[in-house]
């Protein structure tokens, strides 16, 4: 049991760094953001939105009240990085490392949230 604590902390941790500096990047560095955008062929009015979901998202992970938000923000996070990696895949800019990192990240939480439920 404490094994598994420990691998969702460090797991939800990470993915909370990582999004947090995502969603950073999207309200601060706004304009390299928007020209990755517009590389992707993605409007930019949903930069900030975007940001303010993963935040949302990283809330309702966090917080043990909302298990229905929590399996939204999962999927949510999942799906996000899903197509991150497959955008980054078809223009070929050799980023799509980041995406399998937190993909890879949000899969682990989910699964080790679950076992330290029971």
């Amino acid at each position: 049991m404490k094994r598994d604590q420990i691998i969702y902390y460090v797991s939800t941790g990470l993915l909370t760094l990582l999004m947090l500096f995502s969603a950073g990047m999207y309200i601060f560095n706004n304009e390299a953001v928007q020209e990755m955008f517009i590389s992707f062929g993605y409007p930019t009015y949903i930069i900030y939105p975007l940001a303010i979901a993963k935040l949302l998202g990283l809330f309702a992970i966090w917080n043990p009240k909302f298990n229905t938000l929590k399996e939204w923000a999962y999927a949510g996070f999942f799906f996000d990085f899903l197509l991150a990696f497959f955008a980054h895949k078809m223009i070929g800019d050799g980023e799509e490392m980041g995406a399998i990192m937190a993909f890879v990240l949000v899969i682990v939480s989910y699964i080790f949230s679950k076992r330290i439920k029971k």
